[in-house]
């Protein structure tokens, strides 16, 4: 019976077996390709994997974009460097060598960065491929082209925090400049009033569980790529200020091998939704996207500049990747758990400190009254 299916198998065109395979996602038209050779023969077709690329993020669909993942190796090899998401579990090798101290010998461009490391990094080469999809439905696909603020050298860009504020930047080059909107019709559950949904907590919870990001990083000089998101958000919180900001966070650990002491740092995407109200209905069910940034960020929380930004993302591009995403979870957490460690650690020293000090002024205190007395 088994060879019977075979044979019928063998039967079939090949542009049926094509017809079947254009219909599969990523994960399973690699699978399929093991199956059998003339499978493994058709998946090879660039045709398939811009398909799947395409219907997996939007912003592919575009012929800039098309150009640019032709040039770098073709959509199969985007696919396959794109989908997998970073992870970093060598954390614990570095919690407790000290990295937090930077040393006083250090000359300025130690500290700041090898200057002659820059040579061969353009921030031009970089490009920013975004897509934001809530519960399957893709609602912003941005691209943005190099890194703003970086021209010349000497730009106070390589020594002033490393910040992407992508609804800033890319809306000069993209064709659609339209506001990013969410709405009861995207669904979003209906609310009343903030007051109740400070109680119930059914928008967040919405938010948290149908948004997707995705945000690609190209070398176009080293012909890499990698997805610097983590899928689903990693955290967020409601805005203090105004109460009516929903601010999600996604991100990844990134390695920072002899670029920092800390070693690894945390890239930090952030997205941030409005609740805007509606005049007349009492209904605020509408959200609008005010924000959409990267930044990095070393275990004591302080900003990464420029300059290190640019080393860290080429290392980002090479680095190990999983198709677990539990394993990249993992990895989040390992890296915020070190963190919280740390900065327990560094508190426990500073009071010890705090300690030390009110001790030396009283006996300093005792000490002169004793011998004025």
């Amino acid at each position: 019976m088994s060879i019977a299916v075979i044979e019928s198998m063998a039967t079939l065109s090949t542009d049926l077996f094509y017809d079947i395979l254009r219909r599969l996602d990523g994960p399973t038209l690699a699978t399929a390709a093991c199956a059998c050779v003339t499978f493994c023969s058709i998946s090879r077709e660039e045709r398939l994997w811009e398909n799947v690329c395409s219907s997996m993020w939007p912003s592919t669909n575009r012929e800039d974009v098309k150009s640019l993942i032709s040039s770098i190796g073709g959509f199969r090899k985007f696919y396959a460097d794109c989908f997998p998401l970073i992870v970093n579990k060598e954390v614990t090798e570095y919690q407790w060598n000290g990295y937090l101290e930077y040393p006083e010998e250090w000359t300025e461009a130690e500290y700041y960065g090898d200057t002659n490391g820059l040579e061969s990094i353009s921030p031009l080469d970089f490009v920013s491929i975004v897509d934001i999809r809530y519960k399957d439905k893709t609602i912003c696909s941005k691209v943005l082209w190099g890194i703003p603020n970086a021209n010349g050298s000497n730009s106070w860009f390589y020594n002033c925090p490393f910040r992407i504020d992508l609804l800033t930047y890319a809306a000069r080059d993209d064709d659609s400049e339209g506001e990013v909107i969410l709405s009861v019709s995207d669904g979003l559950p209906p609310i009343i009033s903030m007051e109740r949904e400070r109680k119930d907590g059914k928008l967040w919870k919405e938010l948290r569980d149908g948004l997707w990001l995705s945000w690609i990083v190209v070398n176009r000089k080293m012909k890499q790529a990698a997805n610097l998101a983590s899928w689903s958000p990693l955290g967020g919180q409601r805005h203090w200020p105004t109460d009516k900001d929903f601010v999600i966070r996604f991100g990844s650990i990134l390695p920072a091998k002899d670029i920092l002491p800390c070693q690894v740092v945390e890239c930090i995407l952030i997205m941030k939704f409005r609740v805007i109200h509606t005049e007349g209905e009492g209904v605020e069910t509408t959200l609008k996207l005010t924000e959409l940034s990267m930044q990095l960020e070393d275990m004591e929380g302080a900003h990464v500049n420029g300059r290190n930004s640019l080393l860290i993302l080429k290392e980002a591009l090479s680095c190990n990747r999983s198709k677990n995403y539990s394993e990249v979870i993992e990895s989040c957490n390992l890296y915020s758990k070190v963190q919280s460690e740390l900065k327990e650690e560094k508190m426990r020293n500073e009071s010890r400190l705090d300690r030390l000090c009110i001790l030396s002024g009283i006996a300093a205190f005792v000490t002169f009254w004793y011998y004025v007395l």
